[in-house]
């Protein structure tokens, strides 16, 4: 199989040549674009995650041996999450690679979180199932560099941590409202604002509500523990 030249420039950002083009084919067509003769990539997103999880738990034993279970979890799936997925797959464009349905097509698909994320995890599993784990793995520690170096204090569950210092400060919980929605039907621009009893306040926009609460607490609590 050749392939188009979008895709061969997708290789070379990712780091890696495929023996087997049409894997690669196969981890970014969407289910709207499938048919009998084209394979979604469904069952190499279920692969792809189990191997991102495992070079994953490696790679965090070796940043920090010291660190205990109860530390590793939250770095983990600050790592894993669908989020940092989409995060990484928007870096090399996936977007612009993505075989995708009319539906889709006209709905935003290239940009929508959950197809970027799904995308990613099944161009892991392209690659693990083309050159073995190997090279599965150069290709997540690779992308992945930045993030495995700074995730402590990106795995710090804000909204927690938020609560925690109020309640220490016999505050009430913080408050979250939101103050906007922007953009289309699906894709969605939240602005939430976090806000604590004394009145310190901050906002943060992101595309799910989840999202923008933890930004907005994690401004907070940089705020207030700055003073």
């Amino acid at each position: 199989m050749k392939l188009a030249s979008d895709m061969k420039d997708f290789q070379g950002r990712i780091g890696y040549q495929f023996s087997d083009p049409a894997l690669l084919v196969t981890a970014v067509t969407h289910s709207s674009r499938s048919s009998s003769t084209r394979p979604d990539n469904q069952r190499l997103e279920f692969l792809g995650d189990r191997v991102l999880g495992l070079v994953m738990a490696q790679a965090l034993l070796e940043e920090d041996a010291a660190a205990a279970e109860g530390q590793l979890a939250p770095r983990f799936n600050a790592l894993v999450r669908k989020e940092t997925c989409a995060e990484i797959a928007r870096e090399v464009d996936v977007g612009t690679v993505l075989k995708l349905g009319r539906s889709e097509m006209m709905t935003g698909g290239r940009r929508k979180q959950a197809l970027l994320g799904d995308a990613m995890e099944a161009v892991i599993a392209a690659v693990y199932l083309d050159g073995g784990f190997v090279a599965a793995q150069a290709l997540i520690l690779r992308l992945w560099n930045t993030r495995i170096k700074s995730v402590e204090a990106d795995a710090r569950d804000a909204k927690t941590s938020l609560q925690e210092w109020a309640q220490a400060r016999k505050q009430h919980p913080p408050k979250y409202s939101e103050v906007s929605r922007s953009g289309p039907d699906h894709a969605p621009i939240f602005t939430i604002r976090c806000t604590l009893q004394s009145g310190e306040s901050a906002e943060a926009q992101a595309g799910s509500k989840r999202i923008a609460e933890q930004d907005a607490a994690k401004t907070l609590l940089k705020e207030v523990e700055n003073k």
